[in-house]
């Protein structure tokens, strides 16, 4: 039976995950240090906090649980991939995973593969309009309706090709030049605090989401990242719009010099990862959102193409099947789901019919899927049966000596005879993969 609230839930579940980074503040001031010591220590490559706990993520409310989180003072991008192939997500350096069994409105992780994507009519339309008013302009905007304006759009666009057609109006490129109507640039740099950029965040929170915005909230959220710039071997020199690393970045619109648009993205090894997007509503006719998703995928073409190694996909976040306006991810075509269990990649059609007939749906394993919620509280203790030898490749930090970081075996420590830090400690490393548990360094 059809959730009738689901709509609001999932609104409500936007909004939370939107703001679950304001909920570490104090601890990222109280860890200040540990981020100094870490600087000092740059040969480790990845950290995290065990932050928000086991016990407590398993809140009275289903649409903001999580199965395991933690906050993170540095990450590899090559980590941070395999965590998000696993259901993690971050916001700012606070990273989570949902817990999608107990969730009223479970969060699958989509992507798409960029490079066998075929945009569809309605997405070359978005594209062609955007380019026709950036070049030629709008009717009735010019004094001047003559031939100069009229010969500035060809009657008929060139055939659509993905990356030529994305940058066929962006200055440097194409038919975006000095007689274009309006100057559209395109900036990628890496994820920085400006004035601009938060003037455009404060304006988007307030009109599109009813919602306040502060310059630190701004910045944990949006700019902070725990991931290491990291280079990227291409095969190839890339072209000089293209990144030269992996990590989170920026990527800036901007018309006629001013700031419309941002998106937030992190460039990881096999992916173009969009962490979020804002706008100004003065454009929100052009759907600059969906615009966005088009050049993501043409960013992670364009780096394939020149040599990135596995730069195959682009990672959409998250898709919701039980509220109808957040299956607008299902657009993009051939998308694919995580089985929420063994973390195996399916086709999002053969997905369907599963997420239509139960609120939890396994695609591995069909018979596993829920149209209710589980009976009891499963212990992730016991979930994870993890030897002796498993346990001793777990480290925590135990302290510094001349200003070098000390670790020994999580079993070792004193923190481990607790039964609740234990079962955190679990729940993140079952979360992680014992593969990626033993490549993280945790702290208490």
């Amino acid at each position: 039976m059809e959730n009738p609230h689901a709509e609001r839930q999932a609104i409500l579940l936007e909004r939370i995950l939107k703001n679950t980074s304001k909920c570490t503040e104090m601890l990222h001031e109280l860890n200040h240090c540990m981020e100094e010591i870490l600087r000092a220590n740059a040969y480790i490559k990845t950290a995290a906090d065990l932050a928000t706990k086991y016990r407590k993520n398993r809140s009275e409310e289903r649409s903001s649980r999580h199965t395991a989180s933690l906050s993170a003072f540095r990450l590899s991008c090559d980590v941070y991939q395999r965590m998000i192939d696993r259901g993690w997500r971050r916001s700012g350096k606070y990273c989570y995973k949902p817990d999608l069994k107990r969730s009223c409105c479970p969060q699958y992780t989509i992507r798409l593969d960029a490079l066998a994507f075929n945009p569809s009519r309605s997405q070359r339309k978005l594209v062609n309009r955007w380019n026709r008013f950036v070049i030629a302009g709008e009717a009735g905007e010019h004094m001047n309706t003559g031939p100069e304006i009229a010969k500035k759009m060809p009657m008929k666009m060139p055939p659509f090709s993905l990356v030529d057609s994305i940058h066929t109006s962006e200055s440097g490129f194409g038919e975006g030049s000095a007689t274009s109507s309006h100057e559209f640039e395109i900036t990628l740099e890496p994820s920085s605090f400006t004035e601009e950029k938060y003037a455009l965040f404060e304006k988007y929170q307030r009109t599109v989401h009813s919602d306040e915005a502060t310059p630190s909230g701004f910045k944990r959220f949006l700019v902070d990242s725990p991931l290491l710039e990291e280079p990227i071997p291409y095969a190839n020199v890339p072209p000089s719009h293209l990144p030269r690393n992996y990590g989170s970045y920026h990527q800036l619109y901007r018309l006629d010099g001013q700031l419309i648009a941002m998106g937030v993205i992190d460039i990881l090894p096999h992916c173009v990862s969009s962490v979020y997007f804002m706008y100004d509503v003065e454009w929100e006719k052009f759907s600059l959102g969906k615009l966005s998703a088009l050049r993501e995928i043409a960013l992670a073409r364009e780096m394939h193409d020149a040599g990135a190694p596995g730069m195959d996909f682009l990672y959409m976040g998250f898709y919701i099947h039980s509220c109808q306006k957040m299956r607008y991810k299902g657009e993009y075509s051939p998308s694919y789901l995580a089985d929420p269990e063994t973390y195996d990649w399916f086709p999002l059609p053969s997905c369907l019919p599963l997420l239509e007939a139960n609120r939890y749906a396994v695609f591995s394993h069909p018979e596993r899927s829920l149209n209710g919620f589980p009976d009891e509280e499963e212990d992730i203790a016991e979930l994870v049966p993890l030897d002796e030898d498993d346990l001793d490749q777990i480290l925590v930090v135990s302290g510094v000596r001349d200003n070098k970081i000390l670790t020994r075996p999580i079993k070792t420590t004193t923190a481990w005879d607790y039964e609740e830090i234990r079962d955190e400690a679990l729940a993140c490393v079952y979360a992680l993969g014992m593969d990626t548990a033993k490549d993280v360094l945790l702290t208490f």
